[in-house]
């Protein structure tokens, strides 16, 4: 692969393009002709997790290879053996609402903004746009791996949407992919974030294809030898078919997926209002062990939390994906101002204490104008998302 970040941008790319030592943009030449772009998050210490120096280098890139008729395909990619992308880095976010008391902050809306564009970017990008995702993939690293047409998983994998557990809800098109699962698996893994293996995550579609992690580079020389053609359908095509191949030939097999033997007993618990399933959460009794730490992550979760991903589960598959993003950026926004965000991350991220004084101590006691004051848009008519695009 050529690296072309900084000065080193190859000849094809007309336009300078913004850069962070945080990611590395490259190309893979191929037999054809044809390039692939392959972008690599390159924090290995934080877990790949995602600033907004690294949203706004990789929207620049990835505008750039969109429009290159020499690029054929893009690969997403992160450093080190344990995450593709383990989310955003919210330590920002936490400083900067900290500082607002209680004010919705300019960095905010700035950081939730780009980010969810670089979302809607990836799931509306046309070419093929594949995702190794390796070990742990949460909250932002899967809404990257969500926008992907090829979303590949491996042995390793480690997926989540924990963010009830930091006073958030489940973001970055969550309430699209999320809405769009099997009876109320959605819901489920919004209120206890439990972590998906890679057969869980293929049974849900969040994944596509598996392979093992020792794969990966017999995966880019496939790729280099592939017939990539100017037409992308094409193109989707035969990465399909190779990929395809490819896993059928892995020598550590995917396993199975807890949550399709448990469809049932998921749709049995989810049922119901938010305060029903609160009361079943809270006296479940199981001998499986997964279901168990479900059950604690959810009852040590944040009520205010509790309530944005019900009601998140209420849109349903209504709203069309630049509808979700505005729905959840206002919410976003919103939560780090109104929300359990502060303590959230306070205790997880700042102080490490893990023991978060949420605003409110169950469902019941979570008043309808906190709700109210966090969906009303902070932009009033005028918001950023009114043409998405």
């Amino acid at each position: 692969m050529t690296n072309v970040v900084d000065n080193d941008v190859v000849e094809h790319v007309a336009n300078q393009v913004t850069t962070t030592q945080n990611v590395v943009f490259q190309t893979l030449a191929t037999a054809s002709g044809k390039l692939v772009g392959v972008v690599t998050l390159n924090v290995e210490k934080a877990l790949n997790a995602l600033d907004l120096g690294m949203v706004r280098a990789m929207t620049a890139q990835l505008n750039l290879w969109k429009k290159d008729p020499l690029i054929a395909c893009i690969v997403l990619d992160g450093s080190g053996e344990k995450a593709f992308c383990a989310g955003g880095d919210v330590r920002a976010l936490y400083h900067a609402s900290i500082a607002a008391n209680g004010q919705v902050t300019e960095e905010a809306k700035v950081f939730f903004e780009e980010e969810y564009r670089l979302d809607y970017l990836l799931h509306t990008f046309g070419k093929p746009v594949l995702v190794w995702g390796d070990g742990i993939v949460m909250g932002g690293g899967l809404g990257l791996m969500a926008g992907a047409s090829h979303r590949v998983v491996t042995e390793t994998s480690r997926i989540a949407m924990p963010e009830v557990t930091i006073g958030l809800y489940p973001d970055v098109g969550g309430s699209y992919f999320l809405n769009r699962m099997q009876g109320k698996m959605g819901l489920f893994l919004g209120l206890t974030a439990y972590q998906l293996n890679a057969a869980d995550a293929c049974y849900v579609g969040l994944a596509d294809h598996y392979l093992n992690r020792d794969d990966k580079e017999l995966m880019f020389d496939a790729m280099a030898t592939l017939d990539w053609s100017d037409t992308p359908a094409l193109n989707h095509q035969r990465l399909d078919s190779m990929i395809n191949e490819l896993s059928n030939q892995v020598d550590i097999p995917k396993g199975d997926s807890v949550l399709a033997e448990s469809q049932d007993i998921i749709d049995r618990l989810m049922a119901g209002s938010l305060q029903d399933i609160a009361t079943r959460m809270s006296t479940l009794v199981s001998e499986e062990k997964w279901l168990m730490k479900a059950r604690d992550t959810f009852l040590a979760g944040s009520p205010i939390s509790w309530h944005l991903v019900y009601i998140q589960g209420q849109l349903g598959t209504k709203l069309s994906l630049a509808q979700c993003f505005k729905w959840e950026l206002t919410a976003s926004v919103n939560v780090c101002a109104h929300g359990d965000f502060c303590e959230g991350v306070r205790a997880l991220l700042i102080d490490k204490d893990k023991k978060p004084q949420w605003r409110f101590k169950d469902v019941n006691s979570v008043p309808t104008a906190v709700l109210e004051q966090i969906l009303a848009s902070p932009w009033g008519e005028a918001h950023p998302f009114n043409q998405l695009s």
